[in-house]
């Protein structure tokens, strides 16, 4: 199961709500979480939702450390990729 950018969208809007000048039905890929007006804690909260819904866990860096949105789908896939072999 791969997580998708529609997937992050919805996680985002659930965790941390969405600004009212964003529009996350564009295109938000290489848009820093801090443009979108995510900070810190609402990543934190998005990441932990991805592992409950995911069956995963992620690195507390992971999130902090990744600044966008394709960013953090390359690790979450990888991850779950990597699980999915083992």
């Amino acid at each position: 199961m791969e997580l998708t950018i529609e997937d992050l969208k919805r996680i985002l809007r659930e965790a941390a709500g969405e600004d009212e000048g964003i529009d996350l039905d564009g295109d938000i890929l290489d848009l820093t979480f801090e443009d979108l007006g995510y900070d810190s804690l609402a990543l934190l909260e998005t990441g932990s939702r991805i592992e409950r819904e995911h069956g995963i866990e992620l690195e507390d860096t992971t999130v902090s450390e990744v600044d966008t949105p394709r960013a953090l789908l390359a690790v979450v896939n990888g991850q779950l990729a990597a699980e999915h072999a083992a």
